[in-house]
C-alpha cells in the first residue's frame, strides 16, 4: 500500500490538495493508499489523516509565527519524524505554504524521497535570489502560471505547467449556482471587496465605502454588497460600515458568498490577491485597489523592483487589463471614477469583457487538478 504525506497549510492550498487526493485515488491506482499530513476539513473528508489542521497552521505575518514559534518547532519535529518513520512515505506532496514546506521537502529529499510542491511561490515578484534554494529543494514543482516554468531553466529542476485550479473550481460553481443574494430591486449591483483581515478593512473600506457613495450620486440607485469569509468577519465588517463617516444608502453584508456576488454584480472593486482572478473569470469588471502602512508599502517597493503589475489578471495578461488603485491612487474620488466607467456600457467595460476569455486560457483552462496528480502520480512508479 502507498503512504503519500500531503501538506496544505491554509484554506486556500488544502481545497487544492483534497481535490488532489481524490483524483490521485480516483484514476491514479491510489484508492487504497494512506494519505496523512496537515490540512483541513476538505482533506479530512477525502481520508486524509491529519497531524495539524489548517485552523492551527493559517497564520500570516512574521510576528504571528513568532509568537507560534514552539508550536510550529514542534509541528516540523513531529513531521519530519513521520518521514523517517518505517516504512518511509513513497512520495511528500507540499501546496504552497513555502515557508514550511520547502523545509520539509528538503528533508524528504536526503532521505530519497520523492518530493513535488504544487503552486510556485512568486519568486517572479518576491525575492528572486530564492531560486536556487527551491530548485534544491525539490523534484518536481507543479506551476499555475505559464511563465512560472522558464524561471527555473538552468537549476536542474523540473518545473511543469499544469494550469491553476481556480478555473474548474470556478466552472463547478457556476454550474451549481443557484439563488441570489439581497440586491435591492431596480438598483444597479456593485461588489465591494475590501479584504478580510483586520487592518485591510480598517484601511481600505472607509475609503471603497465614500468612493461607492460618490458613484451611487451619479448613477443613481445602487445596491452595494461586501462579502465576508465568515460570520466573525461579517461582524467585523459591519461594525466597520456603521462607523464609516459616509457611505451609499443600501450595503449588505454577506457571508460566504463572494463568488455569487461577483457573478451577480454589474462591476467590483477588489482587493489585490486570488479574488481578481475569480472576478475576471466570473466575468466580472473590476478595479483592483490595495493598500498597506507606508512603512511597508516602501520595502514592497524595493521588493517589487521592476514588477509591473500586482493584479493576477494583468500579470496572467501580460498586460494593464483591470486598473489598479494602489496606495496613493486608491482614493474616494478614483473609486468613484472606476465605478462609473465599469458600470457604463462603454470601452472600459468592453475591453475588460473581451480580455477575460484570454485569461482563462491562460490559465490552461479546465483540468488543471488532473493534470497536477498525473504528474505527482509519475512519482510512484
Amino acid at each position: 500500500m502507498k503512504r503519500i504525506m500531503i501538506c496544505a497549510g491554509e484554506t486556500s492550498g488544502e481545497l487544492y490538495a483534497a481535490a488532489l487526493v481524490r483524483e490521485l485515488r480516483r484514476s491514479h491506482g491510489c484508492a487504497d493508499a494512506e494519505f496523512f499530513g496537515i490540512g483541513g476539513d476538505a482533506m479530512r473528508a477525502e481520508g486524509v489523516r491529519l497531524m495539524a489542521h489548517v485552523s492551527q497552521t493559517g497564520v500570516i505575518g512574521f510576528v504571528e509565527v513568532a509568537r507560534r514559534f514552539r508550536f510550529f518547532a514542534g509541528l516540523l519535529r513531529s513531521l519530519r519524524s513521520a518521514l523517517r518513520a518505517s516504512p518511509r512515505p513513497d512520495l511528500l506532496i507540499t501546496v504552497d505554504y513555502p515557508g514550511m514546506n520547502l523545509r520539509l521537502a528538503r528533508e524528504a529529499r536526503a532521505l530519497g524521497i520523492p518530493a513535488v510542491h504544487w503552486v510556485c511561490p512568486q519568486v517572479w515578484a518576491w525575492r528572486k535570489d530564492r531560486i536556487p534554494k527551491i530548485a534544491a529543494s525539490l523534484d518536481e514543482l507543479l506551476c499555475f502560471f505559464p511563465f512560472e516554468p522558464a524561471l527555473f531553466e538552468g537549476t536542474g529542476l523540473r518545473a511543469e505547467f499544469t494550469g491553476h485550479p481556480l478555473v474548474e473550481q470556478i466552472d463547478a460553481f457556476r454550474s451549481a449556482a443557484s439563488g441570489t443574494l439581497p440586491w435591492d430591486p431596480g438598483a444597479t449591483r456593485i461588489a465591494l471587496m475590501a479584504g478580510s483581515r483586520p487592518g485591510e478593512v480598517r484601511r481600505m473600506l472607509p475609503v471603497l465605502l465614500e468612493g461607492a457613495a460618490m458613484a451611487e450620486a451619479e448613477l443613481g440607485e445602487c445596491s452595494f454588497i461586501l462579502p465576508a469569509p465568515d460570520e466573525t468577519r461579517a461582524e467585523q465588517l459591519r461594525a466597520a460600515a456603521m462607523a464609516a463617516r459616509s457611505g451609499p444608502r443600501h450595503v449588505h453584508v454577506v457571508t460566504g458568498r463572494s463568488r455569487q456576488a461577483l457573478l451577480e454584480a454589474r462591476a467590483a472593486i477588489v482587493k489585490s490577491g486570488t479574488s481578481t482572478l475569480e472576478a475576471a473569470l466570473l466575468g466580472c469588471p473590476h478595479a483592483i485597489v490595495y493598500k498597506v502602512a507606508g512603512s511597508t508599502y516602501a520595502i514592497m517597493k524595493r521588493l517589487l523592483n521592476g514588477v509591473r503589475w500586482i493584479g493576477l489578471p494583468n500579470i496572467v495578461a501580460g498586460r494593464s487589463v483591470v486598473p489598479e488603485l494602489i496606495q496613493g491612487a486608491f482614493t474616494p474620488e478614483a473609486v468613484r471614477r472606476e465605478l462609473l466607467a465599469l458600470c457604463a456600457d462603454g470601452p472600459a467595460r468592453e475591453a475588460q469583457l473581451s480580455a477575460f476569455s484570454g485569461i482563462r486560457d491562460a490559465l490552461g483552462g479546465n483540468g488543471a487538478t488532473a493534470r497536477a496528480a498525473a504528474r505527482a502520480a509519475a512519482w510512484l512508479h
